[in-house]
């Protein structure tokens, strides 16, 4: 009889003739094998094959489910909210799908609840090692489970199981048949030509996707359908907004660069418009892309783009920017405050001058948890940070925080936004959003508040001149 298997991340079907062409799962195509002299397809066509008529009615030995039913140890998990039922509720019609709620609604919250209604083995993604560990200590606290470790220089593989989308496509070739279920968290990071392979190569039925910010600039959410399957939820931050979330509002604070800060953007400028201007009359077509890529065999390429990074550090590390920090720390005295940097070495430049702790992707584990804790414990009464805290990472309570610097991406804006919303009681959130006017800081400001999380944005006044001599 025709056995089903999984291999190396596919399936196989074994005992057909290659004029025996597989009839079912037409959505995923199969390919013959002259290796093994069978048909293979992605793993990811197992669920869409087990609901084919035509596969159910045929005589097919499957031998591709490895997973096993779970038996939490303890549930103690908390009661949920209206909007993160009707999100459960969504999400169990199909078995598959992504929820997008904004940050600080729950979401981890929801996906414990399905997966304790799911009882089968699962295996959590997270973008980062400190997420992956967040979610083991989530699991073990509301599901009283010991999770497995995937990732971070370990490989302890448990029915449920936690690791990093990184590792997830390393391992999944072998472990794509030991999990019933997949939760894809900040699953926005799954579309691309090497992590899309950790869906691919997975044939569990079960595919939760989870996400504050579904859409990517590149377009290529689109392809999470059919990864992970359609979106079931939508919580739209403006209906979360005083309701589920504290209510908000954002404050935009234009700067002035100094004047040397200033003839040096300048010249900065005219030397990489030159560049490309000349590189367009050859070459119409010049893109930015074409300029990184020609960085690396031209030296003429390599200089426009040093003068590029070079006058983005000058708005990211612009001297104005430290002092309305401090009065804005001066301010909100005595109360915790997020300063989100642009670079690194603005992220350190905050941390010297005002002595708070300075928190960057290579920061180790224990550091890290120490400055949270810190942070809670009011130890430090502020933290600066480039882009660790931007996803994901529960936090203190805090309702400050203070853009200096970052990308144009919408996803960013309403992630780092998201970190001050957490309701507590009545307190209402304030962000600042720190930037140099007459540069193109302005055009990333303005791209970034291009969604309905920054509407009302109350603009200050740019200092006048004559204030600007005097200081």
């Amino acid at each position: 009889m025709p056995r089903l298997t999984y291999s190396g991340g596919t399936l196989v079907l074994e005992g057909l003739a290659f004029s025996d062409r597989p009839k079912f799962s037409a959505g995923h195509p199969w390919i013959w094998d002259s290796r093994v002299r069978s048909w293979r397809c992605d793993a990811l066509a197992y669920p869409a094959m087990r609901a084919d008529m035509a596969f159910t009615q045929s005589q097919i030995v499957d031998v591709v489910p490895n997973w096993k039913r779970i038996v939490w140890p303890s549930l103690k998990l908390r009661k949920l909210r209206p909007d993160q039922r009707r999100a459960v509720a969504a999400w169990s019609q199909a078995g598959r799908g992504c929820i997008v709620m904004p940050t600080g609604t729950g979401k981890t919250e929801v996906a414990l609840a399905l997966m304790a209604s799911a009882a089968v083995s699962t295996l959590v993604v997270a973008p980062v090692r400190d997420l992956m560990y967040q979610w083991h200590r989530r699991i073990a606290e509301g599901l009283g489970y010991d999770a497995g470790i995937i990732g971070d220089h370990l490989f302890r593989l448990s029915p449920v199981s936690v690791t990093t989308y990184d590792s997830a496509c390393i391992h999944m070739e072998r472990l794509g048949n030991q999990f019933g279920m997949i939760v894809f968290d900040e699953c926005h990071h799954l579309p691309g030509r090497v992590r899309s392979d950790a869906a691919r190569m997975c044939a569990a039925p079960l595919r939760l996707g989870l996400t504050a910010t579904l859409e990517r600039a590149d377009g290529q959410h689109a392809a999470l359908e059919q990864l992970i399957g359609p979106t079931v939820f939508d919580l739209p931050i403006a209906q979360a907004r005083g309701a589920t979330l504290a209510e908000y509002e954002v404050v935009r604070i234009p700067v002035h660069l100094t004047a040397e800060e200033q003839r040096q953007y300048d010249r900065l400028s005219r030397e990489l418009r030159g560049f490309m201007l000349e590189q367009r009359k050859n070459d119409p077509g010049f893109t930015w892309e074409k300029l990184c890529a020609e960085s690396v065999h031209s030296c003429e390429s390599r200089r426009a783009l040093r003068a590029w990074h070079a006058r983005k550090a000058i708005e990211n590390r612009a001297e104005e920017k430290l002092r309305v920090i401090e009065d804005l720390f001066r301010l909100h005295a005595g109360e915790p405050c997020l300063i989100f940097a642009g670079l690194n070495a603005m992220a350190r430049d905050v941390s010297l001058r005002f002595l708070i702790p300075c928190l960057l992707s290579h920061c180790g584990k224990k550091e890290r948890l120490d400055i949270l804790r810190g942070l809670e414990a009011r130890v430090y009464p502020a933290l600066v940070a480039n882009q660790v805290l931007d996803e994901g990472i529960d936090l203190p309570e805090v309702k400050v925080a203070v853009v200096i610097g970052g990308k144009a991406s919408t996803r960013q804006a309403k992630q780092r936004l998201g970190r001050i919303l957490r309701r507590s009681g009545n307190a209402r959130a304030i962000l600042y959003e720190i930037v140099c006017i007459d540069t193109n800081e302005e055009a990333r400001s303005r791209a970034r508040r291009a969604n309905d999380a920054y509407d009302r944005v109350r603009h200050r006044r740019p200092a006048g001149d004559g204030e600007r001599s005097r200081r």
